[in-house]
């Protein structure tokens, strides 16, 4: 008899995985959330932590906000998510703002204010958002950047719990987290209003997540259109943002974090769903098709334009259509690349379009990431008027998109005058106005700007407004959402411009110093436990690079499937801003399973660059995983 055969069989010993001691949470805004207290990490010892570097202007943060809801409620006891806020804009570093977002957006859970990037520099950040995982002891044992790893972190969770439940190094039991006291009011962080063929103004009440119609006034609530908490059914919305009219009365409505679009019929008062599935858009999803079979993704706002609903995918970076008479959707403008990119409008990259404004032959876009307010035009309206030198433009047939203010993700500002030296900052919303300009709510500038094509002039209309995200015209006035005193505002529409002293930025991240020549970049990526990468119908992996300027990069650029690349850079540019698109699909590695759930893991950086002789020959990214 062999002895062993009886022998319990041993546990499989845990993984092992590499580990970095965790640097401490600091932040000059302090926490939010805790009740008042100062957290430490060694007040979470005990617990996994994930901390989510976000920032609030960040689509993308926004749909990790809403990825983590599942896991925040499913560990709860187990798992504290910190969010560390590190902010993009000027704005964004002011605690006010920042407490105002943790509200708006249904932040349950910790938030460290961190206005000087401090938390950010300690954990070499490098993108919006970041998902750092710390261990009960407090060690770093994996980082996600981008979307789409809210799987990957659950299943590494369960294995923490386990392993540390075994050396009794889990502490269970409630975490930080102390609920504020709810305000009161009619509106909460209201996004876009309507005037309505009655004259009543309806209105997008984002973080209530309903619509409200008022009276004239602007005051008086007539009615509420939704059950006022998150869903996706007739009688419930989730965060709700732009309201266009239809021909036939109804008003489609920008369903934002259902991705979807929805109608709402003032006389009957009936919601219907006629586009999106409920679920986000991912890299591969299909891009054309019947409207209920294709996924959308953030649609932050509407507008009827040349017999057909536009739609602003912020998501994606992306303009969409939605055609009522034939029930389907299609990509308008972009290619979900994130930047300032002017052209044909299948060519064209926008940052997180947020606003839309029908005008004669112009769609005007508040291109809000890009701080700038552009506009889509038929090809053969831009091949007449050319640039102004007498000159078509040769585009062809189709749309072209161009830039009436503003030069790109990094530099904003709030300057008048002259349109190509003027700067907003992140703007919200457009509105167009009778005489051909258009009003811009330059939303974190807390002001109403406009354009005037006619001279090239950019001017200030009223300051003193709390992030204003949207406005409309009623006879001679402009009525204007502003949405962080969570009330409309009427103003009259003044005859001459607020004198405003100029100011201008750029975001405060610091470029990666690089030397010119071969540089290699690194996107790291490592399959969750239980997963590998799905090659069953060819590569699973994604990488585009360009730069801004182009001839940053001499060879290297371009659209491939190896995560690793050599590029080269050119010793004549001093700086700029390298953009890389990275994906990873992986699926779970069951050898019986036929039909793997397969999960899609995304992420954009921009990363500003500046060349110096001493400067780094090799860039990390870390899509997920952990750079050895």
């Amino acid at each position: 008899m062999n002895d062993a055969a009886s022998e319990p069989t041993p546990a499989p010993a845990p993984r092992r995985r590499a580990r970095l001691r965790a640097p401490e949470l600091i932040g000059k805004g302090g926490w939010l959330n805790t009740g008042g207290k100062e957290l430490t990490l060694a007040d979470l010892r005990g617990k996994c932590v994930v901390v989510d570097f976000w920032t609030f202007c960040c689509i993308n943060c926004l749909h990790v906000l809403d990825e983590l809801r599942e896991l925040e409620e499913k560990h709860r006891d187990t798992v504290v998510i910190i969010g560390v806020h590190s902010p993009k804009f000027v704005h964004e570093a002011e605690h006010a703002a920042v407490v105002d977002a943790v509200e708006r957006y249904e932040v349950h859970h910790p938030v460290l204010d961190d206005p000087e990037l401090a938390t950010w520099k300690q954990y070499a950040v490098r993108a919006w958002p970041t998902l750092v995982v710390i261990d009960p002891e407090g060690y770093i044992v994996a980082q996600h950047a981008g979307e789409g790893h809210a799987h990957a972190i659950e299943r590494l969770v369960e294995e923490l719990e386990a392993e540390h439940e075994a050396k009794g190094t889990l502490r269970r039991g409630d975490g930080p987290y102390v609920a504020p006291e709810p305000v009161a009011g009619e509106l909460r962080f209201p996004g876009k209003a309507l005037v309505l063929p009655s004259g009543n103004l309806l209105v997008s009440d984002s973080t209530r997540h309903r619509l409200v119609e008022l009276a004239p006034d602007g005051e008086t609530v007539v009615r509420r259109i939704g059950r006022g908490e998150r869903g996706f059914g007739p009688d419930a919305f989730s965060e709700p943002q732009g309201l266009a009219l239809l021909p036939d009365g109804r008003v489609v409505v920008a369903d934002t974090v259902n991705h979807a679009l929805r109608t709402f019929d003032p006389a009957t008062g009936a919601v219907e769903t006629v586009a999106g599935t409920g679920r986000q858009w991912w890299q591969g999803s299909p891009t054309s098709g019947p409207a209920l079979e294709v996924d959308l993704s953030s649609p932050w706002d509407v507008a009827w334009w040349q017999d057909r609903v536009w739609i602003a995918m912020a998501g994606v970076h992306q303009l969409w259509t939605w055609d009522p008479a034939t029930g389907t959707v299609e990509v308008a403008a972009g290619t979900t690349n994130e930047g300032l990119h002017d052209g044909p409008a299948p060519e064209a990259w926008l940052a997180q379009p947020s606003g839309l404004a029908a005008a004669g032959d112009r769609l005007w876009i508040a291109d809000s990431e890009n701080s700038a307010l552009r506009y889509v035009q038929a090809a053969t309206e831009a091949a007449t008027e050319g640039d102004g030198d007498g000159e078509g433009d040769g585009e062809g047939d189709g749309y072209v998109l161009r830039t009436a203010v503003g030069t790109g993700l990094f530099d904003f500002g709030h300057r008048d005058g002259d349109a190509d030296r003027a700067l907003l900052q992140h703007p919200l919303g457009v509105t167009a106005l009778p005489d051909g300009s258009v009003a811009v709510c330059d939303t974190y500038n807390h002001a109403l700007r406009r354009f005037d094509p006619a001279t090239g002039q950019v001017t200030t209309l009223a300051t003193d407004l709390r992030e204003p995200s949207g406005a409309v015209l009623v006879g001679e006035d402009i009525v204007v959402v502003e949405s962080a005193r969570h009330r409309l505002t009427r103003l009259r529409l003044p005859e001459e411009a607020v004198r405003v002293d100029a100011v201008a930025h750029r975001t405060q991240r610091a470029a990666t110093e690089v030397a010119p020549g071969t540089l290699r970049l690194d996107v790291v990526f490592q399959a969750p436990t239980g997963q590998k990468l799905d090659t069953r119908y060819g590569p699973s992996t994604r990488l585009l690079v360009s730069s801004t300027p182009p001839e940053l990069l001499l060879s290297g650029g371009g659209t491939g499937t190896d995560l690793s690349r050599e590029l080269e850079l050119n010793p004549e540019v001093a700086e700029g801003v390298l953009h890389v698109s990275a994906m990873a699909a992986s699926c779970d590695d069951d050898p019986a399973n036929e039909y793997p759930a397969c999960h899609v893991h995304q992420q954009d950086w921009g990363v500003p660059l500046a060349l110096t002789p001493t400067g780094a020959t090799r860039l990390p990214l870390v899509l997920a995983g952990l750079d050895a």
